[in-house]
């Protein structure tokens, strides 16, 4: 998200901003390790 080339991104000046992003991915990862594997793919 933060590579691409947006020129408005009202997140960045967010106070907690990068810490709500960083919450969500880290979250997204645990949900989908899970999920993986509780189906078997992992």
């Amino acid at each position: 998200i933060y590579g691409m080339n947006f020129e408005f991104m009202p997140e960045l000046d967010w106070k907690f901003g990068y810490p709500t992003v960083l919450l969500v991915l880290i979250a997204l990862t645990i949900f989908l390790y899970r999920k993986f594997r509780k189906s078997g793919w992992l």
